[in-house]
């Protein structure tokens, strides 16, 4: 079973879903995807862009040594979020994705978010929402 984790920079709502995912993986057996998609990367944005590859770095070594097979990616596709990770999810053909959902209106309360609602409505797989 392949597992993706949608993973947008070290959250308290990312720490949820990746731990509800690592219990996933555990009981079937999965390996982990966790990847951060970015739409570009300009100059301006490299210092992120650096921070974050470690980021997911540190994070393969934590999960690996946890005893959980994992990939990271970073996803600069020229794609929104959304679309990458569904994009992602068909090319790897990824079986369940993990997301994270930030309530923070009432409109976004009911539509999600653009990416989130995207990767709900178009992945090819069952897709795991997470307040």
């Amino acid at each position: 079973m392949r597992i993706l984790v949608g993973y947008s920079g070290g959250t308290d709502l990312d720490q949820v879903v990746l731990t509800l995912a690592k219990q996933h993986a555990r009981v079937f057996n999965a390996k982990l995807y966790i990847a951060t998609s970015m739409e570009s990367a300009s100059e301006k944005e490299m210092g992120e862009l650096e921070k974050i590859e470690e980021e997911l770095a540190q994070l393969k070594d934590t999960l690996e040594r946890e005893g959980l097979a994992c990939e990271t990616h970073l996803l600069i596709r020229g794609l929104t979020p959304g679309e990458d990770l569904v994009e992602f999810a068909k090319d790897q053909k990824i079986d369940e994705i993990f997301i994270g959902i930030e309530k923070t209106s009432k409109v976004g309360k009911l539509l999600f978010g653009s990416n989130a609602q995207y990767i709900i409505l178009e992945a090819p797989c069952p897709v795991i929402s997470i307040k």
